[in-house]
């Protein structure tokens, strides 16, 4: 006999009513975990945090270009070995260090003559010698003065070409990451500030991305999405953003 044929027909119903409530209870269970888990994952709120540091330069650079030009090679190369000296000597009497001075190699062009109508023929009809002069130092008004003491060189028939003075920051990196450590307390301050009328709390941060860095002259407003570094000031400020996502509570 099956065993369902020897229930009586109250025992059935029982039977059904139980396998049902536990149908119920366990999708009432099922559905709540559910909302929670979605709770848990989409109650989140993102914010921009941001902070600045003034800094001053520590570190300058200064570069040169000179050229000179003879129908003699040999004679070209004479008057760049002089005026090398004398740049030399220049920088020295202003205070440089002998070790912060680099010279690059000298580039050698030949100059071809032309023709009435302008075309470049075969004939060589003299040389253009040029080369680079980079001066690096700690000291700030040193190079700024070098720069500003340029023709006196000019002074003693050297064609030299003065390139802007150049400063640097040189723990930037170190700064780069206190700056972007303040951004980041920043971006939760400002969670915070926007939950102050709710009954929500900030919970762990889910997310963090760092924008680009700005460094720019201490009174500039200037960003740019592939951020900026200023090199022409001593005094800089700089800026880093963070996008940071948090849980609430």
């Amino acid at each position: 006999m099956n065993k369902l044929e020897g229930l009586k027909d109250y025992q059935i119903a029982l039977l059904g009513l139980m396998i049902a409530l536990g149908i119920i209870l366990s999708t009432f269970i099922f559905s709540k975990a559910v909302i929670t888990f979605q709770k848990l994952t989409t109650q989140t709120l993102t914010v921009t945090g941001s902070a600045s540091k003034n800094v001053t330069s520590d570190k300058g650079m200064w570069k040169a270009y000179y050229e000179t030009r003879d129908a003699d090679l040999k004679s070209a190369y004479a008057t760049m070995n002089q005026n090398s000296l004398t740049i030399k000597e220049f920088l020295i009497s202003n205070g440089i260090k002998e070790k912060d001075i680099k010279f690059s190699p000298v580039n050698s062009y030949a100059i071809y003559q032309r023709t009435p109508a302008g075309y470049e023929t075969n004939k060589v009809e003299g040389y253009r010698l040029s080369q680079n002069v980079e001066v690096m130092s700690n000291n700030i008004n040193l190079i700024t003065g070098i720069s500003k003491k340029v023709s006196e060189l000019v002074n003693k028939n050297v064609e030299i070409t003065s390139n802007s003075t150049q400063y640097f920051v040189s723990n930037l990196d170190e700064l780069k990451v206190e700056v972007l450590a303040d951004a980041t307390k920043n971006a939760k301050d400002r969670a915070e500030s926007m939950l102050k009328n709710t009954n929500g709390r900030i919970g762990v941060m889910n997310s963090a991305k760092m924008g680009v860095f700005q460094i720019v002259p201490v009174n500039s407003t200037d960003v740019s999405d592939y951020g900026i570094n200023d090199t022409q000031s001593i005094e800089k400020k700089v800026i880093a953003v963070v996008n940071a996502t948090f849980t609430i509570k």
